[in-house]
């Protein structure tokens, strides 16, 4: 139904739920309403939430309130949408016991939202000029013991080939010359398309999968390294791609990478600690040794490639050894940039059913300047 009106849309959390606030925003764009950039001043306030953090999920909550105290004021009331992974996080409970609690907790919010509802049908109004944030995929299939993502998105689902290629010549059509590729492993893109060891394109042309072996395992198949290539081919300057977890980099992958100069020789490849018991816990499927093998690999075969990373400062069980392991790891991989994180336990995740967080906050904060001066501040 049309409707007028003005629309504020605030995006918490990491570059997928950027991209998903970019088709939000064409969503309510077509049914009538304008986008303003103070909450304030909207008719409708639209929340994309993340609860990766818990501070970002007390934002959300925090705005809430802020525009309830607003509302019970004034005469004018401005409707409050609430999107994101807190409201998958309630879907995926399929007693209904998290979004009934959810409506019981915001009576002031007209709608919790599911982002499924917000198709890939609907063509992104974007925000950044220059950059195409292209989502191939949705969800996650690997349970690291301190990540929400699965409970939050649900299983891996990769976007139809196809579709994916139909968006990035829109993209080019439009005049951007960069896109990124989203994804929460892109690398496992496509393992849910193939049947019967084989992926059929509209044309009826048959793609054979890679089967990743990178660490001695063979894990998954995987559409990714045709996927790239497809889009290397077209008239871009620069293609990035994130996230991607090493346990699914194939060989395959690092030669379309050393292959095409317009993709991005820039990186993304989490480690999240240089301890191999502390990978353990965290459920993260290699070892530092094969990491540093594949980082070594990688540089064999991809010129001027760099590095960056994530690491989990802190995580439960890391004693002064394991973060000095770590330390180690990283001069070694020499990366360019590090994304430093200090460990918080989330609610629902395994690591904070079965971990007690005994790093005290004072001494994560001291490794994670150690850190920092080291990656980031260039200090070896």
């Amino acid at each position: 139904m049309q409707k007028t009106g003005s629309v504020f849309i605030k995006t918490f959390g990491c570059i997928q739920n950027t991209a998903d606030s970019e088709r939000i925003k064409a969503f309510y764009w077509d049914i009538g309403y304008k986008e303003v950039d103070d909450w304030k001043k909207a008719d409708l306030v639209v929340i994309n939430t993340c609860i990766v953090r818990e501070s970002a999920e007390n934002r959300a909550y925090g705005l809430i309130n802020e525009i309830d105290k607003i509302n019970r004021k004034s005469s004018k009331k401005i409707e409050i949408i609430v999107t994101g992974c807190l409201v998958g996080k309630a879907n995926l409970d399929k007693t209904g016991k998290k979004i009934n609690k959810l409506n019981r907790d915001f009576p002031e919010v007209s709608e919790f939202l599911p982002i499924e509802k917000i198709s890939f049908q609907i063509k992104p109004i974007r925000d950044f000029k220059n950059i195409a944030l292209i989502p191939i995929s949705s969800g996650c299939s690997n349970f690291c013991s301190y990540c929400i993502v699965p409970y939050a998105r649900g299983p891996e689902i990769s976007r139809k080939f196809e579709d994916i290629l139909t968006e990035v010549d829109e993209a080019i059509k439009n005049g951007f010359k960069s896109v990124v590729l989203i994804g929460q492993n892109v690398n496992s893109y496509g393992s849910d398309l193939v049947k019967e060891n084989e992926y059929i394109l509209l044309d009826g042309k048959k793609i054979l999968p890679v089967m990743v072996k990178s660490m001695g395992k063979a894990r998954i198949p995987t559409l990714f390294p045709y996927l790239l290539e497809e889009i290397a081919k077209k008239n871009l300057e620069k293609i990035s791609f994130v996230s991607s977890n090493p346990w699914d980099f194939s060989d395959e992958l690092i030669e379309v990478i050393a292959k095409y100069p317009n993709i991005d020789k820039l990186l993304h490849l989490p480690i999240q600690s240089g301890d191999d018991e502390i990978l353990k816990r965290m459920n993260r499927g290699y070892t530092t040794d094969e990491y540093l093998k594949l980082v070594e690999k990688i540089r064999g075969k991809v010129k001027d490639v760099q590095f960056s990373t994530d690491i989990i400062i802190g995580f439960p069980g890391e004693d002064e050894a394991s973060f000095n392991r770590t330390v180690e790891v990283c001069k070694k991989a020499k990366f360019q940039i590090g994304y430093l994180n200090k460990y918080s336990p989330r609610k629902g995740t395994l690591s904070a059913q079965i971990y007690e967080n005994d790093v005290p906050q004072s001494e994560k904060k001291r490794r994670w300047t150690v850190l920092n001066d080291l990656i980031n501040k260039k200090i070896n």
